[in-house]
């Protein structure tokens, strides 16, 4: 065969494939091959009509032998992506994506729109594959080549816009490289949007927030966001709440967020998170029960903020609510769900604060919560105060052999913990050896003389101590003084105060003051109640009597709060209601 018996053979080929006559197309194209088994277009036609036929083997071999001919030509390779494209198996999504990549290789310097045609192509591979960095990648390829090509800043604009929409979903991912991809796409997509301020561009400022808050190490870009949106929309609440959680979570408030805090407040009274942080202001200020209030009314509205959790099961602490701590702690741990770094720790925090809590609520049941909450802490077992911890649940159970063992090894590996001494005290204190508990509870206070309740054991121990103490109670009334004065809210220490002022001093009046202000602190203390409510009528405060008394009739049952009920039947009796008094 000739070379002019070559060209007419391919001739009548693609006019058979034109035809759609492919088996007549074949039988041209074979009997060029036995002249020319090189023949590059011979093997480009056997692929096209092949892949008609359904004969998918034969189609692609063909399309590879041209492509081994000829690596640089285009109709080899553009046969083989419309071989695959129309091809049903899964698996070939790998080799169009390789074939895609050399077409635009191929047409990157004569032909921009069929390169734009086959980069869209390309993306959308990678898209269903997941690939979200090869995504990016090529997605900024294609908007480099519209730059280059003189394309309107409109235009450009969906583009950058189509690229976070493809990226969206790469934030589970955590792939920094793809994260940067789309936090540049939103920068680029905010700087080009022709109305600023406006719908549109306020929409997307809140994609962008919400896409950073995703990245803990994005912190600076994430408050410079929010400060940028806070510029152009000072009415809108979101970028101000965004920014009030992101420094709740930080762990403390700075005169930045308390700023920030003020600011979302004015733009919007009822926002969760800015009640969370006037809670964590009153926290940081000593005020509990405001910070209770503000933290509870906060979380009611924005429910899922584990650091402001934390604040409130530690203010519910301050103020003795160990039932509430609980259930505050169990919020806190729901909500931090599985956490890394700084949210390890605080979850540490949160379990301990959730073990000294049922600890504080003293029964077995507790304790043995306590002791298995205590076992969720990571490296929990080398952390003395944790040890601690575990011993006063041992303690709280009866075990105390484990916790005198805890307490021996942590006397000898630390010593100068107050911890240390504090629990040996507690242990002493339990078994009644009163004189080792004074020293003990000494040696805690001299390491660490802020903590109310080792003053608190201390004055126990005085008032429970010995024949000498007993007559003379100066030493624990100084004791209570102290522990009241650090902590105001410690109901114990105003019970005895009480006890001191009634058995000691014989100054009624003030122990009356001590009684009610320990009920008030706890109102399940029935023992502050009765003390206060009878010293009351002993002074002729009818009033202030019957007020406690309603108070313990409302939160008891009849038979728990027999005396109170009985003691409103005298005050009718004493006021001239007999009726009223028998109804009582």
């Amino acid at each position: 065969m000739s070379n002019k018996e070559v060209k007419a053979a391919l001739k009548s080929a693609r006019e058979a494939i034109r035809n759609k006559d492919y088996k007549e197309a074949l039988k041209h194209c074979k009997a060029v091959l036995k002249q020319e088994k090189n023949n590059y277009n011979a093997w480009v036609f056997i692929g096209l009509s092949a892949a008609e036929l359904e004969q998918p083997d034969h189609a692609k071999g063909a399309y590879m032998k041209a492509i081994e001919l000829e690596p640089n030509q285009l109709l080899a390779w553009q046969g083989l992506a419309n071989f695959y494209e129309k091809s049903n198996q899964p698996d070939v999504k790998g080799d169009l994506a390789n074939v895609y990549q050399k077409l635009l290789e191929l047409y990157e310097s004569d032909d921009k729109q069929k390169w734009c045609e086959v980069c869209n192509k390309l993306v959308e591979i990678y898209r269903q594959e997941k690939k979200y960095l090869e995504v990016g990648e090529t997605w900024q390829r294609l908007i480099q080549v519209k730059q280059e090509q003189g394309a309107e800043k409109t235009e450009l604009h969906q583009l950058w816009k189509k690229m976070i929409q493809l990226l969206k979903d790469s934030t589970e991912n955590q792939d920094n490289k793809t994260e940067q991809l789309l936090l540049t796409a939103f920068e680029h997509a905010l700087n080009s949007a022709d109305t600023v301020p406006g719908e549109d561009h306020k929409n997307l400022y809140k994609n962008f927030i919400e896409c950073l808050s995703k990245f803990p190490h994005e912190t600076t870009r994430l408050e410079q966001a929010c400060n940028d949106m806070i510029a152009l929309y000072p009415t809108i609440s979101y970028p101000l709440e965004v920014l009030c959680l992101h420094f709740i979570q930080s762990g403390t408030l700075s005169e930045e967020a308390l700023h920030c805090v003020s600011q979302l407040l004015e733009v919007d009274a009822s926002s969760g998170p800015g009640i969370i942080g006037l809670g964590i202001k009153c926290f940081q200020e000593k005020k509990y029960k405001e910070a209770v209030k503000s933290l509870t009314e906060g979380l009611q509205k924005t429910s899922q903020c584990p650091a402001a959790w934390c604040y409130l099961a530690e203010a519910q602490m301050k103020i003795h609510k160990p039932k509430d701590t609980v259930l505050s702690c169990k919020q806190a741990l729901e909500a931090f769900g599985t956490p890394k770094g700084s949210s390890l720790r605080w979850k540490n925090l949160i379990l301990q604060l959730k073990a000294e809590a049922l600890i504080k609520i003293a029964t077995a049941d507790a304790a043995e919560e306590a002791i298995k909450t205590l076992d969720q802490i990571v490296d929990g077992s080398s952390d003395p105060v944790v040890s601690a911890i575990r011993a006063r649940a041992y303690l709280s159970k009866g075990l105390m052999d484990q916790a005198s063992k805890i307490s021996h090894d942590l006397l000898l590996s630390h010593p100068d913990l107050a911890e240390s001494h504090a629990l040996e005290g507690f242990i002493h204190y339990s078994q009644k050896n009163y004189e080792q508990a004074e020293k003990s509870f000494l040696n805690a206070i001299e390491r660490k003389a802020e903590t109310a309740e080792y003053h608190q054991y201390l004055g126990l121990t005085y008032w429970f101590m010995s024949d000498e103490t007993k007559k003379d109670k100066g030493k624990a009334h100084t004791q209570f003084l102290k522990a009241a004065k650090l902590d105001s809210c410690l109901g114990t220490a105003f019970l005895y105060l009480g006890h001191y002022y009634r058995d000691v001093a014989g100054d009624k009046s003030r122990a009356c003051g001590c009684y009610k202000k320990a009920f008030e602190l706890d109102g399940a203390d029935e023992e502050a109640a009765a003390a206060a409510v009878y010293l009351s009528e002993e002074l002729g405060d009818m009033d202030t009597a019957l007020s406690i008394l309603k108070e313990v009739t409302d939160k008891q049952n009849t038979s728990k709060a027999k005396w109170a009920w009985f003691h409103r039947g005298l005050y009718y009796l004493r006021i001239g209601q007999p009726e009223a008094a028998v109804h009582e």
